[in-house]
């Protein structure tokens, strides 16, 4: 029997730059890249202002590609910054809007994307979802204890490429990412390792805002003492200090590249600290999957490496002579958030799980 098609718009709005992709069920017939003129990107007051700019400029691409949108069966948007919610599809409903538009977690371009899927679905009558979200919260209330109590742990990780890698792994192996226990390390300019526990991120570091392994230009976990040292020295401004942690941090401070490539060429011209510093990172990383692998109780049905950086089979070794004894390695290099986003509307279109209803059961003090 022939399945049924799904034509799906998938919409992943960066800072400059809008990626776009229409799949006829989970295979890709367009992706595009529509780079926007950064004077007019910087003349919106507001990136929520950019919304109709951006809207127009899809459109305009699909009808000079030749799509006729009224073939489509969904849109799928990029989530935002919204309030915590567990993984899943979402249908874009009143309340998302809302929080979107407002930037209740803070101001990102990301959070264009539910809005203009909304838009595009709403006037061909079909439906709008985001997928997995970087909000998505399935932490125990165990690992949100910091030790400072005026302080708890939160989850901010890269969950549609977790989540997304997460269940092709499982599908390769003949079984369901709801019936497994796996560790997925995501290696980009920032660094997550989630314990998968059955569908569901136990715990996992927060990539943003300092916590786990360093990387290409965030500095990770850090000395506390002699970071709020350097916080009163009255040397630096409150901006300056966030910018150490993340975007001059990691690679970025110690090479001056966030490069992992261009550090390769350094280490294979003997530059020794390059070498010393670029193993230093697959030290944390492989120090990280271990004690995701507590977390789970030594249960780990499988290691999963995806990002970027799991193209470099020298640093991917490091890291699993390391950590191999826990469980087998499967490497997943890059990430395609297009075709992730597309998956997650068609599990929803094919019957295959639910649609989720925002905001659901969320815990909004823990995000103020």
């Amino acid at each position: 029997m022939q399945e049924q098609g799904h034509r799906i718009l998938v919409i992943n709005p960066g800072s400059t730059s809008t990626k776009i992709g229409v799949f006829d069920n989970d295979i890709s017939i367009l992706e595009k890249t529509l780079r926007h003129d950064t004077d007019v990107i910087n003349s919106f007051e507001n990136i929520i202002d950019q919304y109709e700019f951006r809207k127009n400029a899809i459109l305009e691409t699909l009808d000079q590609e030749g799509f006729n949108i009224s073939k489509l069966s969904a849109v799928c948007g990029r989530g935002g910054l919204l309030r915590p919610i567990e993984g899943g599809t979402y249908a874009v409903n009143d309340d998302m809007l809302q929080d979107l538009r407002e930037g209740f977690a803070g101001q990102h371009a990301s959070n264009l994307g539910g809005i203009i899927a909304y838009e595009i679905a709403t006037a061909l009558n079909i439906p709008s979802y985001i997928v997995d979200p970087v909000v998505v919260d399935e932490m125990e209330p165990i690992a949100r204890i910091s030790g400072l109590s005026k302080i708890e742990r939160i989850s901010i990780f890269h969950a549609l490429n977790q989540k997304a890698v997460a269940r092709r792994v499982a599908k390769e192996l003949g079984k369901k990412y709801e019936d497994m226990n796996l560790i997925v390390t995501h290696m980009g300019g920032g660094i997550t390792v989630g314990a998968h526990k059955q569908g569901r991120v136990i715990d996992v570091n927060n990539g943003l805002h300092g916590e786990g392994p360093f990387s290409p230009e965030r500095a990770g976990t850090v000395p506390i003492g002699d970071l709020v040292s350097l916080c009163f020295s009255g040397q630096y401004y409150r901006e300056e200090i966030t910018k150490m942690l993340v975007g001059q941090g990691g690679l970025v401070g110690y090479l001056g590249t966030n490069d992992a490539v261009k550090v390769e060429k350094m280490i294979e011209a003997g530059d020794e600290k390059a070498k010393l510093v670029y193993s230093a990172m697959a030290y944390q990383v492989a120090k990280e999957i271990g004690a995701a692998s507590a977390v789970l109780n030594g249960k780990v049905d499988a290691i999963i490496i995806t990002g970027g950086l799991a193209y470099g089979k020298s640093f991917v070794k490091e890291i699993s002579d390391r950590i191999s004894w826990i469980a087998d390695v499967i490497v997943q290099p890059g990430e395609d958030e297009l075709q992730a986003l597309a998956e997650g509307a068609l599990r929803v279109l094919r019957g295959e799980e639910n649609e989720k209803v925002y905001p659901g059961n969320v815990n909004v003090e823990a995000t103020v």
